[in-house]
């Protein structure tokens, strides 16, 4: 039961790796396009004053806390919150040069604050359990 757990958070972690490529690189909102046919609208999932930001901070939080799981038990590099944090810089990067997209600082500081918070939790875990 434990070994189906660890591959169910394993492959939902490539999942959402793939499902990251595919929101990062699409130019223009996919998600935009999908809710609101509009390829230039991004949803905003929390009302807040740093704007559609906070969804990359969800996500590359919600990647780490996954990575963090699998990486205890496969220490693989794809797992390492170093692999999530230049994931994260590259491909806020590579909006400089997709149509339809742009580079904001904003989402890169969100998606480095997202690893981060992840980094942190991971560390007071090992805290916690030693």
């Amino acid at each position: 039961m434990k070994n189906t757990i660890f591959e169910v958070i394993k492959y939902t972690y490539y999942l959402s790796l793939i499902a990251l490529v595919f929101l990062y690189l699409f130019p223009g909102s996919l998600i935009g396009f999908l809710l609101y046919s509009d390829l230039g609208k991004q949803p905003n999932l929390i009302s807040n004053p740093i704007g559609t930001s906070i969804n990359h901070m969800i996500f590359f939080f919600y990647l780490g806390i996954l990575s963090f799981f699998v990486y205890v038990k496969d220490k693989k590099v794809i797992f390492s919150f170093p692999f999530l944090f230049c994931i994260s810089i590259l491909f806020e990067s590579l909006h400089l040069i997709i149509p339809n997209r742009a580079f904001e600082l904003n989402d890169l500081l969100a998606n480095s604050i997202g690893v981060i918070f992840a980094f942190f939790i991971f560390k007071l875990m090992k805290i916690l359990t030693n």
